[in-house]
């Protein structure tokens, strides 16, 4: 899908259109032109699984027209060939870019995220014991940590992944910014989980993904400044839901205007993460090139895509 559109709406404008017309957005291109025209190309499945269908491409573009008037320029819906599909995967992600986006050790996770605490609340942390005696078919995992946005998605992705199947679960209300779960689990063949090994492996996974499911770092790419935000990708090959909504969404509030997006795909020796990358425009009131407004952009990315 290619839109023209006038500068006063954004893309999280034209996100959460397609968004609300059940589309799901696979990679897009944002580009501003210098006589304030921006030029967005969305790579998009469909819900409805209806993109085939002449009229629901034409109803597509007629809704978004509709929505945004004399702001749209023009709009068109074409099916994408198979020479898209190469198209996910970052070929030019500079390896030093790479090393800081993936390679944390869970202690620099905790610590992390520890940091976003403050004098009124508590460090965030992560708690896993495992109970092997109460149930004769199931490993008992009870679990707190702190209340997040995408919590039980990230549980249960995490146990998907590692071929851990949740027969029971019972999730507490949130209390004081924390919740309690209790987890019924078993391996693919029914049985429970006994190896020492696999269940410390478990129990890391978990505090990891429960921890730190997001990675956020503002770079330098060439003389621009570049936001990149990544997730992993499940087994299935889906990705997180709504982390560009809430991304642009952000930087809007913070009035730093994107002159370019890109999701595509990136790989590491144990899993694949989709990633986000957004070079910011410079002219904005923001001073990009400080320390301190790099981290305060970055802290608030990750409480809003985090739900804190």
């Amino acid at each position: 899908m290619e839109i023209t559109w006038l500068v006063p709406f954004t893309c999280v404008d034209i996100t959460e259109v397609l968004t609300e017309l059940e589309f799901t957005i696979q990679r897009l291109k944002v580009m501003t032109t210098p006589d304030e025209k921006v030029v967005d190309l969305f790579f998009i499945t469909d819900g409805r699984e209806l993109l085939h269908t002449k009229e629901r491409r034409d109803n597509t573009c007629g809704y978004l027209c509709d929505v945004f008037k004399e702001y749209c320029i023009s709009c068109e819906l074409q099916l994408a060939g198979p020479e898209c599909e190469n198209q996910r995967t970052f070929s030019s992600l500079p390896m030093a870019v790479a090393e800081e986006l993936f390679s944390c050790e869970l202690s620099e996770k905790e610590s992390c995220t520890q940091a976003l605490g403050t004098a009124t609340t508590p460090p965030k942390k992560a708690i896993v014991t495992v109970d092997n005696l109460l149930s004769p078919a199931h490993t008992l995992l009870q679990i707190q940590c702190v209340d997040q946005k995408g919590l039980f998605y990230d549980i249960l992705r995490t146990s998907k992944d590692l071929n851990i199947q949740v027969a029971y679960g019972r999730f507490s209300s949130s209390i004081k910014g924390y919740r309690n779960m209790d987890l019924l689990i078993r391996q693919t063949d029914g049985k429970k989980i006994v190896d020492p090994k696999l269940l410390a492996n478990t129990c890391s996974r978990l505090k990891e993904e429960m921890l730190h499911p997001l990675r956020v770092i503002i770079t330098n790419r060439g003389p621009d400044t570049e936001l990149l935000v990544a997730n992993p990708v499940e087994l299935c090959g889906k990705g997180r839901p709504r982390v560009f909504y809430d991304v642009t969404l952000t930087l809007k509030k913070l009035g730093i205007c994107i002159f370019s997006a890109e999701i595509g795909r990136h790989s590491t020796q144990d899993r694949q993460w989709e990633v986000y990358r957004f070079l910011l425009d410079e002219n904005c009131d923001v001073p990009l090139a400080s320390s301190q407004a790099r981290n305060q952009i970055v802290d608030r990315i990750r409480r809003t895509l985090m739900g804190w």
